[in-house]
């Protein structure tokens, strides 16, 4: 499926190039960072060959939603979504740019995904399955696939450069950022999940679960090294926030639990992965144009369901 709006990848002459993630593209501005949000998809780690229109514009504008009602939780890296804000550096790709892209603040990224639980699903059911627990978090016997669970629960992974996150348990993650660190991470995930959730089901949807990403800004005279965290230095929540690529949404009004359920996220496109076979290596398979527009109405409904407002095109 082709579209005027869709973006596979980028290439801003005058910038220069910081890292490409699975979908974003990100740009150095000295203590700043352009971050583009392309329209690329992931599964299975690793990026498909077609594109889903106007997805970086939903995970842009979304994620600036939830970071400017979660700012009495954490504060965040966003500086602004109007690309005229920008440094003139930026300016001649406004048309790129515009809907789809952050200037935001540097950070020290922290290398532990931070994911809150509410329902029983995915890599935590099958977990569960086995052991009875999530991710070393001990859960009542008997409970049924896609469960609410008692309580939301914090399930850290290892962020990964390629391939798999892998999840840990929170004393292994401690082991890698510090238990004071960890701590904080911990609070401040359930915090935001707890709002997201809370919001989000008002809405018609529930949040099953869902990552942030968190940065560290050191104070200048900060004595601190490596991962530990001193007094004066600031966690800053990065990355996106509580979009369908980074969340399990489901729609309130069809939830059964004993079952896999109906989705706003991308586990449509996982389904038809499964559903076609694929061994989940390259070659990378096309997706059809039923599943790509499929895909594309799913995160676009999410959207507008939870902010109240049209995609800004």
């Amino acid at each position: 499926m082709t579209s005027e709006t869709s973006l596979f990848e980028t290439s801003l002459s005058g910038l220069s190039p910081h890292r490409r993630g699975k979908v974003r593209d990100l740009y150095a501005l000295e203590d700043q960072l352009l971050i583009v949000a392309t329209d690329r998809i992931s599964a299975y780690d690793l990026v498909l060959g077609s594109t889903i229109p106007d997805k970086g514009k939903v995970l842009t504008q979304l994620s600036a939603f939830w970071f400017d009602r979660t700012t009495s939780i954490v504060q965040n890296h966003l500086i602004s979504t109007t690309p005229a804000d920008y440094p003139s550096a930026c300016h001649p790709h406004m048309d790129t740019l515009r809907g789809r892209s952050m200037l935001v603040r540097k950070t020290e990224p922290i290398p532990v995904e931070c994911v809150a639980r509410g329902y029983l699903v995915g890599s935590g059911w099958i977990d569960y399955q086995r052991t009875g627990s999530v991710c070393g978090v001990q859960l009542p016997k008997g409970l049924q696939q896609s469960d609410q669970l008692p309580k939301p629960i914090f399930t850290p992974a290892t962020k990964a450069t390629t391939g798999h996150d892998e999840n840990i348990s929170e004393a292994e993650a401690a082991k890698l950022v510090g238990p004071k660190l960890m701590a904080k991470l911990r609070d401040l995930t359930l915090a935001l999940y707890n709002h997201g959730a809370t919001h989000a089901e008002s809405c018609g949807i529930i949040v099953a679960d869902t990552k942030f990403e968190f940065g560290l800004i050191r104070n200048g005279d900060s004595q601190t090294t490596g991962t530990d965290i001193g007094d004066r230095d600031e966690i800053i929540l990065i990355d996106e926030a509580l979009t369908p690529d980074s969340s399990r949404f489901w729609p309130k009004e069809a939830y059964v639990p004993g079952r896999s359920q109906p989705s706003f996220d991308k586990q449509y496109v996982r389904d038809h992965l499964d559903q076609i076979k694929w061994n989940r290596q390259p070659p990378v398979p096309q997706l059809p144009d039923s599943v790509v527009a499929k895909t594309r109405d799913k995160y676009n409904e999410a959207y507008q369901q939870l902010t109240g407002r049209e995609l800004e095109l």
